[in-house]
C-alpha cells in the first residue's frame, strides 16, 4: 500500500509512525486524513501508546479519506469519563497501596473492542508494530505478534494511571516511558520512507496542570518531547523522514478530552499546508522540531 502518487522517489516502503500523547492523539486524526488525501498509505506502522491505539483502529482499516473521518468522529465523541472512568474506591486503593493503579481499565478495554477488528496482531492488514515498556526492566518490548487489543492497552498503559497488562507472563506499561515515537522500529522493519504523526506537547500552558493526573501526563509530554528532538537528529542525513507539524501554541492538557474537534481540525490544515509545500525527495521536519521549543503563553 505504498504512495500512488506515481513520483519514482516514493518508491519503496513507507511507514507511519504515531506517538503517543494522550487526548491530544485527536490531532493525529487529522494528519491520517491529509495524508490519505494524498494517496499516502502505510506499508507498515508502528504505534506508542494513544499513537498504538490510533495505529490498531487504521490497522483495521482501509487507507481512505472514510477511515480517517471515521478515526475523527470517534475522537470528538470521546469524553474524560470515557477514557479515564475514576472510581473513588479505586483511586483511593491505588494511594494506599493495595494496588498497582488510580483508575480501571474497563473505559480503554471497551474502546478496544470498538476499534481493533482483528484478534491477533500478525493478522493486521497492514504490518502493525506496538511499543510497550518491561515494568521490570524497563526495557523497551516491540509487540507484533499476539493478542492485538492486549498489545495496544499494553502500549498505553500510564504507569501509576492504569494497571500493567501481562503478555507472555511479563507486566509491561506505557511504552512512551522508552520510545515514545518509535522511529527506530519503523527503520528496523525496513521502511524506505517514514512519515512521522506526533502529537505535540502543551506548549503554551497558562498555568501548571490543576491535578495529579494531569500533572503526570505533562511531564511525561514533556519528556518525549525532546526525545524525539533527539531521535530526528540521529536519523542519516538524507534519509526521507517526514515529520508532520503538530499544533502549535497549544493550550489543551493531554488529559482534555473536550476539544478534540478542534484538534482535528488544527492537526487536518497543519498536514494539509505542509504535505502541499514538501520538498521533492528531502526530509522535511517542522523547525519547532529540530531544536526544542519554549514558547509560553503569556497572561
Amino acid at each position: 500500500m505504498a504512495e500512488s502518487t506515481g513520483n519514482p522517489a516514493t518508491a519503496g516502503k513507507t511507514g507511519f509512525v504515531l506517538s503517543g500523547g494522550g487526548s491530544l492523539g485527536a490531532i493525529q486524526a487529522g494528519m491520517v486524513r491529509a495524508l490519505y488525501e494524498r494517496d499516502i498509505a502505510p506499508d507498515l506502522i508502528v504505534g506508542t501508546s494513544v499513537g498504538a491505539l490510533n495505529s490498531a483502529f487504521l490497522a483495521s482499516r482501509p487507507p481512505a479519506v472514510p477511515t480517517a473521518r471515521t478515526l475523527a468522529d470517534v475522537w470528538t465523541s470521546l469524553r474524560h469519563r470515557d477514557v479515564f472512568p475514576l472510581s473513588p474506591l479505586t483511586a483511593l486503593l491505588g494511594l494506599l497501596g493495595f494496588r498497582d493503579h488510580l483508575v480501571s481499565p474497563r473505559g480503554l478495554k471497551k474502546l478496544l473492542r470498538r476499534w481493533v477488528e482483528f484478534d491477533r496482531l500478525e493478522q493486521a492488514p497492514v504490518p502493525l508494530h506496538l511499543i510497550a515498556t518491561e515494568v521490570l526492566t524497563g526495557d523497551e518490548r516491540r509487540l507484533s505478534s499476539g493478542p492485538a487489543a492486549e498489545a495496544a492497552r499494553a502500549s498505553a498503559a500510564l504507569p501509576g494511571v492504569f494497571p500493567p497488562v501481562r503478555i507472555g507472563g511479563d507486566p509491561l506499561m506505557d511504552g512512551g516511558v522508552t520510545n515514545n515515537t518509535p522511529i527506530s522500529q519503523a527503520l528496523a522493519h525496513g521502511a524506505t520512507r517514514i512519515y512521522v504523526l506526533p502529537t505535540g506537547y502543551p506548549c503554551a500552558l497558562r498555568e501548571p496542570p490543576g491535578s495529579a493526573l494531569a500533572v503526570a501526563a505533562h511531564a511525561l509530554s514533556l519528556l518525549i518531547q525532546r526525545r524525539l528532538v533527539e531521535d530526528i537528529r540521529r536519523i542519516p542525513d538524507g534519509f526521507p523522514l517526514i515529520v508532520l507539524p503538530p499544533p502549535c501554541p497549544l493550550t489543551v492538557a493531554p488529559t482534555d478530552f473536550s476539544r478534540s474537534a478542534e484538534l482535528v481540525e488544527r492537526g487536518l490544515a497543519n498536514a494539509r499546508d505542509f504535505l502541499d509545500d514538501l520538498p521533492p525527495g528531502l526530509p522535511a521536519v517542522p523547525e519547532t522540531l529540530r531544536e526544542p521549543s519554549h514558547q509560553h503563553a503569556r497572561p
